[in-house]
């Protein structure tokens, strides 16, 4: 009789604890990889496209960019004060450190690497040699405050933000955050833009007849401007406002298409502006960038972590 009683017993604990994980995962059910919001979106994504997390461990992630000689990914962690390497044969190690907090990186026509300091509040060149030049640290004669991110054109111009995020209490010289055009062999920057508040990721078109800027303050918005004939900016229109978070780091595929990051992972923009997708990540996305040996593998830095995913499509050249 006892144990008949213990069978019941058990029995009912059971089916009280099956119903109650039932009731837990209605209410939290698993984490989706990709909201497809149109159609289109789908042409991004491949049949086996899934977001899975390539190194963990990190302090803050920021400024992924592939690095083809090396056949390797670079990502700066700006805490830790170090620059990462990470391929998928070898896994992650030290690339630089310190690192001076390197935020942004991207790779000119020759291949080496740009990089935007926050520490020293400079934008940077490496050589293929691995010395390390300073190309921009002021403006006028002023201290640029922390470069952040970047974009190179093929006509050799790097365009850099320099937002106030990386001062850490060290006086501000400038009288704005610009968005500056650093030309080959120059001194100094040129301003192209003045009026932003906190401005943060910046791209190309394909065509590099549009740049898109990110303004990562009070507006949480990207901002899309026609380049013209002498690298100068014009109809600067809101493109897209980013919810929730707010747009930071920012990339252009082959068709047009815009990844911008934002609270919840990463959001792709038609070349009109719509949004037609995302790609979830666990934590806040920081940052992002196309590589691998085919171009085709997104990767993303948010927060801790480094996440890598296979599309069907490549970045912009």
């Amino acid at each position: 009789m006892d144990a008949t009683r213990d069978i019941l017993r058990w029995t009912m604990l059971a089916a009280v604890c099956f119903a109650t994980a039932g009731r837990a995962a209605e209410k939290t059910p698993p984490r989706k990889d990709f909201d497809i919001l149109d159609e289109s979106f789908r042409k991004v994504l491949r049949a086996d496209s899934a977001v899975r997390a390539i190194c963990t461990g990190q302090k803050f992630t920021e400024g992924p960019v592939w690095m083809d000689s090396a056949k390797c990914l670079l990502f700066s962690d700006i805490p830790a004060d170090t620059i990462f390497r990470w391929s998928p044969a070898a896994g992650k190690s030290v690339f630089r450190k310190p690192s001076h907090q390197t935020n942004g990186n991207m790779t000119d026509k020759q291949g080496r690497l740009v990089s935007c300091e926050h520490g020293s509040r400079t934008v940077t060149r490496t050589g293929a040699d691995g010395k390390v030049t300073t190309i921009a640290a002021t403006y006028q004669g002023k201290k640029l405050s922390s470069p952040n991110d970047l974009a190179i054109k093929s006509d050799g111009t790097i365009w850099f933000t320099d937002p106030t995020y990386g001062l850490r209490g060290r006086a501000r010289e400038q009288k704005g955050n610009y968005v500056y055009r650093l030309d080959p062999n120059a001194a100094e920057p040129v301003a192209v833009a003045t009026d932003f508040h906190m401005p943060n990721g910046i791209c190309f078109s394909p065509d590099e007849k549009l740049v898109y800027i990110a303004d990562s303050g009070r507006p949480h918005h990207v901002r899309r401007f026609a380049v013209t004939k002498d690298n100068t900016l014009a109809d600067g229109k809101v493109f897209a406002v980013i919810r929730p978070g707010g747009p930071d780091g920012m990339r252009i595929d082959a068709a047009g298409r815009l990844f911008s990051t934002a609270g919840d992972g990463v959001h792709v923009f038609s070349p009109a502006g719509k949004l037609i997708g995302k790609i979830r990540t666990p934590k806040s996305a920081a940052n992002c960038c196309f590589g691998g040996p085919d171009g085709k593998t997104f990767f993303i830095t948010a927060r801790d972590a480094v996440y890598a995913v296979s599309l069907a499509v490549t970045g912009a050249k």
